[in-house]
């Protein structure tokens, strides 16, 4: 190919050459390299675990790969095996461009590259593990990605994990020596001698001459790795997650008094267990919390819209630093449009926000006849109702409420992160609204610590004319349709109280509910609706959005932001977590209540104690 460049031709390098000769791109790097520290790793533990494997073709293969040690002797194949391990955990760091990840990667690899030419004299395995070696180093600006938020309670999730990995691995490598065995041990037999080999000691299984060492050593190999990590979790410092401090929660307030009534979702943003990013003016703020790895916020930003993209630039800013995946979920059609256009994400529709209108409410009608009967009905059982500003109840009546929200909980996991506080009553909460059904002719024990309390719904201020709905609890020994009697409450005492509207329960893809029970629905459409009404079973989905349209509410869509296709499955279990329907949080069964701790700071952000959080719909 020839081109005039200057007035002289001269014959330049095709384009996919210089690509090559370029090398990747440098945000590709961390994914490239990650992806071949694993690959390493793979082939590294099979090369110490499997016999045969040492003399296949493969071996070959992986003369060529990082992190592959010396002569598979005895020795050899447990220090194979551990930095199997080693390169196995430190893989997925490297591609979340973890720093720490990248200082020992960089430590490792000449270790590596020293013990194939010294042990194995091979040449082009040392030459690629020192060219990696430059790729990272040439490319560390791309690893800087800050730790994520922890506590010591990993290391007992490390043993945990790592104790069954390295017990499933060390069957595997009692097994791979069948005609080395000496007599026929069983299956009990091999897991004790694992259990006895992973702290240095001689279990009950024989073997040859030689194969003896191999098993011993590739199993107090991985005693000792399980140790290690253990220990370095352990001892390393802290990191907690972020909290909103007494400062976070003033500034947030103001921002929700000039600003408040935009979003249904805002005043949510007080919860505790959250962090949160300002504006450069001060006039904006996202609030999120950090679930495995995803951070996550939820509904739009607080505070002016002008001032939005200021706070989502700092938002982003946060994710890359820390490496987090950026997620976004429950936000408004004119929130996923700052979002997307700000920051190049994607929206998908997530569901619908039933919000009904306090003036266009009634009981009246053929369509609302189910509920006008069942709220007849509990009344003539003798039920009232009372709806009041928390701030006009006296504190006995208060911590009455507050016990019989912890107590009705409906599973022993609170739930909640979307659309819930976490507590009721805290101070500058006052304007919330609370509505009690009371049994007035209860022949329940009159010492009853909720004396006839027999159901609560909790609303926080939505703005100065709206409330949404926060909390449903009621007594399980209380009539049927406790909810829908408070809710038709509420809604007939809102005028009163200044409210006009009121934001009930999301139903997630209310939409394809709806739309599958019509008649003329597709096939597609019908199977997944089919999908949702399963799943059913386990979340309420389906109960949900019939709940909901009990009051003929109108439908306000709601959007997951995200970043990529393949970051949706990561992002819904982050969210699930955060909802409390997944819980991988470690007990802690001699947990003692202490005085909250004086904020630390963490990172750049500094955290405030964690309060207990109340919610089940």
């Amino acid at each position: 190919m020839s081109v005039t460049v200057d007035g002289d031709k001269s014959r330049l390098v095709p384009v996919r050459v210089r690509r090559i000769l370029r090398g990747p791109r440098p945000e590709n790097v961390p994914s490239l390299i990650g992806t071949a520290v694993t690959l390493g790793g793979l082939i590294d533990i099979a090369a110490g675990v499997f016999p045969r494997f040492r003399v296949s073709r493969m071996h070959a293969f992986a003369e060529v790969l990082p992190g592959t040690l010396g002569p598979l002797g005895p020795l050899s194949a447990a220090l194979s095996l551990s930095a199997g391990v080693l390169l196995l955990l430190l893989a997925h760091g490297l591609k979340r461009n973890k720093r720490r990840a990248w200082r020992a990667v960089v430590v490792l690899l000449p270790v590596g590259a020293a013990a194939q030419f010294v042990w194995r004299h091979s040449v082009i395995g040392t030459l690629f593990s020192l060219v990696l070696l430059a790729l990272l180093l040439r490319h560390r600006d791309e690893f800087a990605a800050l730790p994520d938020p922890r506590s010591r309670w990993r290391a007992l999730a490390n043993f945990v994990l790592m104790g069954a990995g390295s017990l499933a691995l060390g069957l595997v490598i009692v097994s791979a020596h069948p005609r080395r065995v000496i007599g026929d041990p069983s299956l009990a037999d091999r897991l004790e001698h694992v259990l006895y080999g992973l702290v240095g000691l001689e279990g009950p299984v024989g073997y040859t001459k030689g194969v003896d060492w191999t098993v011993g050593y590739s199993l107090g190999a991985l005693g000792m790795l399980t140790a290690l990590t253990t220990i370095y979790f352990a001892f390393r410092p802290e990191h907690p997650a972020a909290r909103l401090t007494d400062e976070d929660e003033t500034r947030l307030r103001a921002l929700l008094d000039q600003h408040g009534g935009r979003d249904s979702l805002g005043h949510f943003a007080l919860r505790r267990d959250k962090g949160v990013v300002f504006s450069p003016s001060g006039k904006a703020a996202v609030c999120y919390r950090v679930v495995s790895g995803v951070m996550l916020a939820s509904g739009d930003p607080i505070g002016d819209v002008e001032a939005w993209p200021g706070a989502i630039e700092r938002f982003m800013d946060e994710a890359k630093a820390h490496s987090w995946t950026p997620a976004v979920m429950g936000c408004s059609e004119t929130g996923g449009q700052v979002w997307t256009r700000e920051t190049g994400l994607d929206a998908l529709e997530l569901g619908d926000e039933a919000v009904v209108d306090v003036a266009d409410f009634s009981l009246s009608g053929r369509a609302m006849r189910n509920v006008r009967q069942m709220v007849k009905r509990i009344e003539r059982n003798g039920y009232t109702t009372r709806v009041r500003r928390v701030r006009d109840l006296d504190e006995d009546e208060l911590e009455r409420v507050r016990r019989a929200a912890a107590d009705w909980r409906g599973t022993d996991t609170e739930r909640g992160f979307s659309m819930a506080l976490g507590r009721i009553g805290a101070p500058g909460d006052g304007d919330a609204v609370i509505a009690t059904a009371h049994k007035t002719d209860s022949d329940d024990d009159p010492h009853s610590p909720y004396g006839d309390l027999k159901a609560i719904i909790h609303f926080v201020p939505w703005g100065p004319d709206g409330m949404s709905l926060e909390l449903m609890r009621r007594d399980r020994s209380a009539d049927p349709g406790m909810n829908e009697l408070l809710i038709v409450a509420a809604l007939q005492d809102a005028p009163a109280l200044g409210i006009a509207r009121v934001s009930l329960n999301f139903a997630m893809f209310r939409s394809a509910l709806a739309r599958g029970e019509k008649i003329g629905a597709g096939p597609v459409l019908r199977v997944w609706r089919g999908l949702l009404v399963f799943l059913s079973r386990w979340f309420q989905i389906e109960s949900l959005y019939k709940f909901n349209a009990k009051f003929r509410p109108r439908w306000e869509p709601r959007f997951v932001v995200y970043r990529n296709s393949r970051d949706l499955p990561r992002i819904g279990f982050a969210a699930m977590q955060a909802e409390g329907f997944v819980n991988v949080s470690l007990p802690r069964p001699f947990a003692r209540r202490r005085p909250a701790p004086a904020p630390r700071p963490c990172a750049h952000i500094v955290p405030a104690p964690v309060e207990r959080e109340i919610h089940a719909a």
